[in-house]
């Protein structure tokens, strides 16, 4: 069986555990990193699985999943270095940071897959990008498909376009959350209790991501259906487009896609 070790237990560290505990991998199957002792023994009281450190981690899984913020992912480097098996897998879910990376600081030869997941992975709807490193082959992709599809869906892209999948999955969730926001203060602004608002824009919200989901039609002809001659939501749209909502949006998008870059960028020379 395979060893599965996942260095960082934060959200989508545990997250991860638990989706695969989920899809039926045994919990001696696993391990976790985590510094802080207290959330380690949550953890391994909560799933069964042992928190080791990082060093014991490299030494005894097959597979690494590095689960860190890109701010901290240097130090981790520096651990595993000396430690890691011939052969481990490296899967890098840390935003913004290059396969190359990771390739010029561990052992030559160690496999190394990136992937973009977004937060939707705690309730097991993550949409998971991910890419191979020059080290990684076919049954190193097929192997992240297996584990990351415990917790939603998976599609394979080229690296180069990591940094775009960024700004638009791995921070996409964060714009809906944004507009239901923005659309429930708009429901307060018209008398309707919060309460109240935030039922019916979240469940709105639900029945359209449905219909975009499993229709099968285009996102203008859904609009357009809802969208009757003199109406109450054409004229909702011209105040959006008079405000330049969808420029914003395409700005915020490339926004975001420029600091997925710089973050890569930061440990171009580590």
């Amino acid at each position: 069986m395979t060893t599965i070790a996942v260095l960082g237990a934060g959200k989508i560290g545990e997250a991860l555990l638990s989706g695969l505990l989920d899809g039926g991998r045994p919990a001696g199957d696993l391990l976790f990193t985590e510094k802080h002792a207290k959330r380690s023994a949550e953890l391994t009281g909560r799933y069964g699985v042992e928190g080791v450190s990082v060093g014991e981690a490299a030494k005894r899984a097959d597979v690494l999943v590095v689960a860190v913020k890109p701010q901290d992912i240097e130090p981790l480097l520096d651990q595993l270095v000396g430690d890691l098996a011939p052969g481990t897998l490296v899967v890098s879910l840390c935003a913004g940071l290059p396969t190359a990376l990771f390739e010029r600081r561990l052992p030559a030869g160690t496999p190394v897959v990136r992937v973009m997941p977004n937060t939707p992975m705690l309730v097991g709807e993550a949409m998971s990008a991910i890419s191979a490193g020059r080290h990684a082959g076919e049954e190193h992709l097929d192997l992240v498909e297996e584990l990351l599809g415990t917790v939603g869906k998976v599609v394979r892209v080229p690296e180069s376009q990591q940094d775009a999948v960024t700004a638009l999955s791995g921070s996409g969730p964060a714009y809906f959350f944004y507009l239901v926001e923005a659309m429930i203060d708009a429901g307060i602004l018209l008398g309707i209790p919060r309460e109240l608002a935030g039922s019916l824009i979240i469940q709105s919200a639900v029945g359209a991501a449905t219909m975009l989901a499993e229709g099968g039609q285009h996102p203008v002809i859904l609009r357009e259906a809802v969208t009757s001659p003199a109406g109450t939501t054409i004229m909702a749209i011209r105040e959006l487009e008079k405000h330049g909502v969808r420029a914003a949006l395409l700005a915020a998008i490339e926004a975001a896609r420029d600091r997925s870059v710089e973050l890569g960028n930061a440990h171009e020379k580590g």
